[in-house]
């Protein structure tokens, strides 16, 4: 039996109650990996992390409070602790985000369940997983829009005016449409919906 000591210690966030309880379970039959703590918003998450400094966060992207993207980005300065993505999103632009935001890990909800503990033990020994079609596919397609045009996007997506977003941005209303005339430039989108569905296609969004 591995000792406490020896086991690989990691924090799970996942907003769906029965997925989340699924893979603490499948994760908790393994002698060298011990579930710390469980989050259900990337919020939660970043709490846990602070408090249990585990050896490996597994979360997945689409989370209320905040995203597993922007929960990694936050740890990024946090070398020691790695960072798999677990989502359904076969998405060459998430994973190209999820790399530039520290991601140790990229992994599809759909593989088999023994290759989650497989991938904690690797990344936990400093090496990446990642679909190789998937991360072939990434670098050929880049992501085009900035983090500001990206939120403002995120923003408008949201029902938000352009007056509004303007508000919550403390940015002139000329500004934000010229954030939103330039997304929609390089994603060849007609509108504000038409970019929404692109780059959520894409996963730049």
């Amino acid at each position: 039996m591995t000792s406490a000591r020896q086991q690989i210690h990691v924090v799970l966030a996942e907003d769906q109650t029965m997925v989340l309880g699924a893979l603490a379970a499948l994760l908790d039959m393994e002698d060298d990996i011990a579930v710390v703590a469980q989050a259900r918003n990337g919020k939660e998450a970043l709490d846990a992390v602070l408090a249990q400094r585990p050896d490996v966060l597994i979360t997945d992207i689409e989370m209320p409070e905040m995203t597993g993207l922007d929960v990694a980005q936050m740890l990024k300065g946090h070398p020691a602790m790695k960072v798999i993505i677990l989502t359904t999103f076969a998405r060459a632009g998430y994973l190209r985000r999820a790399l530039e935001a520290g991601a140790s890990g990229y992994l599809l909800k759909d593989r088999p369940a023994r290759e989650l503990a497989d991938a904690v033990r690797r990344v936990n020994q400093g090496l990446r997983v990642i679909d190789p079609e998937l991360a072939a596919e990434a670098w050929s397609d880049p992501d085009p829009l900035t983090d500001r045009e990206r939120h403002v996007l995120r923003l408008a997506e949201s029902g938000r005016t352009s007056a509004e977003i303007d508000s919550e941005l403390r940015l002139s209303e000329g500004t934000v449409r010229n954030y939103l005339s330039e997304a929609f430039s390089k994603l060849g989108a007609a509108n504000r919906v038409d970019a929404v569905r692109i780059a959520r296609k894409k996963g730049w969004l």
